[in-house]
């Protein structure tokens, strides 16, 4: 995927460099460049904001990322009664990778290099006004904090999944897509302080609108997860949609040449937030009734090969809740210095994003702190 898109990106940069006739695909393609070159700075405030000469970006970026994801939820399923607590939360892991763009737009790819197995892939479009994102990230963790609320079993039991080491890790995916529209593009720019395709020159801020779309799956539906499935009372997959609206403030501080500081707080109006829950039914509690799994004779390696052998979960229905109107927040906060055709960046983003539906609630809580430094050429 990086060389896939290294060469492609090179590949555009030489079409946009090299003079060529404006009827052909290459001609074609400078001359989106050159729109793109004029929608930049269209209607842009010279004053306070300014365009690199050099109009691409390089970026080298190291992240570091926690996902929280809980809800309490009860009723019917399948004919029997149904309530749980799960409540999932990975290690901080760590990310590398490179991101490259043409006057904002651009993707990247990012791979783990500590913590959960996964990756990163981002998409990224700014203009004067207006910016689109998506974030599409997947892993699996084997070693998540998980809080159990359960009555099958006694509270010594629960305590022992405090420190938990699945043998088939919960699998995650997560595409969150946010979009925003400034009221004062003229003079405040998003871009400058997130990709740095352009550059703020004196402090500003804008109120803006934005609208987000998250989209969570987690799945530990396996046979070598019976027991935890049990545990959570039948629950083995989780699958969350939400589309959130807001309007919130971001301001950039210009306190000496090259330095800029962003602040951004937007609270967001969830009105769209399904989720389906899936159950299934285990064998765990035939396997209770077999002496092997109350002999204290046998070794923890031979429970386990005894245990893991056996159990089996079979898929027995879903259930489907349509909450209502929730209330998220969304906040961001970067720090850019730019020196000559150089740039470093550090940034944080915190999204929180309720969901309830009369005896459901429950949040998303997902965050990250991003490094990195560039070049413009």
């Amino acid at each position: 995927m990086r060389r896939f898109s290294l060469i492609n990106l090179t590949a555009a940069f030489l079409c946009l460099s090299v003079p060529v006739n404006a009827g052909t695909p290459l001609g074609m393609l400078k001359k989106m460049g050159s729109l793109i070159d004029t929608l930049s700075v269209k209607g842009l405030d010279r004053r306070y904001i300014d365009k690199p000469e050099r109009p691409w970006q390089i970026i080298v970026k190291s992240n570091v990322n926690q996902t929280i994801v809980s809800m309490k939820t009860h009723g019917s399923m399948a004919g029997q009664e149904y309530s749980a607590k799960p409540y999932l939360k990975t290690t901080p892991s760590q990310y590398l990778g490179l991101w490259a763009g043409y006057r904002g737009y651009g993707l990247g790819y990012t791979v783990n290099v500590g913590g959960d197995k996964g990756s990163y892939l981002t998409l990224g479009a700014t203009g004067g006004a207006y910016g689109i994102n998506v974030r599409f990230h997947s892993f699996e963790n084997s070693n998540p904090d998980i809080n159990l609320n359960s009555n099958l079993v006694s509270e010594e039991v629960l305590e022992t999944w405090n420190d938990v080491h699945l043998t088939d890790p919960i699998r995650v995916k997560t595409v969150i897509a946010d979009g925003y529209y400034l009221f004062n593009g003229k003079k405040f720019s998003y871009a400058a302080a997130y990709d740095q395709s352009v550059i703020q020159k004196r402090s500003a801020g804008s109120l803006m609108a934005g609208l987000m779309y998250n989209y969570t799956h987690i799945d530990y539906a396996s046979n070598l997860n019976g027991d935890l499935v049990y545990l959570m009372e039948g629950l083995g997959k989780v699958k969350l949609w939400q589309g959130s609206a807001g309007v919130g403030y971001a301001y950039n501080w210009v306190p000496t040449r090259g330095l800029l500081v962003n602040v951004m707080a937007m609270p967001m109006l969830t009105f769209v937030n399904k989720l389906k829950a899936y159950g299934y039914a285990t064998n765990v509690p035939e396997l209770m009734e077999d002496p092997i799994f109350w002999d204290s004779n046998t070794t923890n390696e031979e429970w386990d090969e005894w245990f893991y052998g056996k159990v089996r979960i079979a898929h027995m229905g879903d259930m489907t809740f349509n909450s209502g109107v929730s209330l998220g927040f969304d906040a961001r906060m970067s720090l850019t210095y730019n020196i000559g055709n150089m740039f470093f960046n550090a940034y944080g983003q915190f999204n929180n994003i309720r969901y309830h539906h009369n005896n459901t609630n429950g949040y998303l809580n997902d965050w990250f702190v991003n490094a990195s430094v560039g070049v413009r050429l």
